[in-house]
């Protein structure tokens, strides 16, 4: 079914325009001069951008960084369709970023998904995302190292194949991934509760094997019959104790 939708993609991208009209242009403020303008359309299915607006702008980017400077503010990326909308008098510009378009719909369907779609597409949060990569359940294809503008350090990210992000979605595979996640949880919580429960019965003073010395015990022992010595009727006879 996924390769006769993108057979299906490929014929249409083939005519490189889809729509071609006329749309007046107004020159000026005044509206005293119109131009007229050429229009090119290019269908834009929902298996390219799975039903992301940020994977519709990140796709409008794709196209526009193989455009000419001054071209790319014209190519437009809008729901189920890619506009291209120049000056009747920059024909053939036009005509160029026309091609240019075309080639790059051609393979628009492999284009890998960047952090920020997948967490669109998939309804994730960022915590979601860094642990799914970690323990390998999020599949990445590859990095991507980028300059992004305000900062003086090139920023690398992880990618992924818009199929495998299909995939999760049409079997809903984040919902499995969330209850086993709070099961993890409730799970490291009762054993860390058993842990602090064994920690703090370790703490606890030990009971003495032996028996315990009381004050009964003291006065029994002054109580008891002291041993006699040998030879001390002699001594206490002969007086020496007076």
């Amino acid at each position: 079914m996924a390769d006769k939708k993108r057979g299906s993609l490929r014929n249409v991208v083939s005519g490189i325009v889809a729509k071609i009209g006329a749309a007046p242009h107004r020159a000026s403020e005044r509206g005293a001069n119109t131009t007229a303008s050429i229009v090119a359309e290019w269908p834009l299915p929902p298996s390219v951008t799975l039903g992301s607006a940020a994977r519709l702008k990140g796709i409008e980017r794709e196209i526009r960084a193989r455009l000419p400077w001054v071209v790319r503010k014209f190519a437009k990326a809008e729901t189920g369709r890619i506009v291209l909308r120049m000056l009747s008098t920059d024909a053939d510009a036009f005509q160029a970023a026309s091609a240019t378009i075309a080639r790059t719909l051609e393979k628009i369907e492999s284009l890998a998904v960047l952090p920020r779609e997948v967490e669109d597409i998939l309804a994730i949060s960022p915590r979601e995302r860094h642990k799914w990569l970690k323990d390998g359940r999020l599949k990445s294809i590859g990095t991507r190292t980028v300059k992004m503008r305000g900062r003086s350090k090139a920023v690398t990210f992880h990618v992924f194949d818009p199929r495998h992000i299909e995939d999760l979605l049409d079997r809903d595979l984040v919902s499995a991934w969330r209850e086993e996640d709070a099961r993890e949880v409730s799970e490291n919580r009762r054993r860390g509760a058993g842990k602090a429960a064994l920690t703090r019965a370790g703490k606890q003073p030990a009971k003495p094997h032996g028996p315990q010395n009381t004050g009964n015990d003291h006065a029994r022992k002054d109580d008891a019959p002291r041993p006699k010595l040998e030879g001390w009727d002699t001594f206490e006879a002969e007086g020496l104790l007076r």
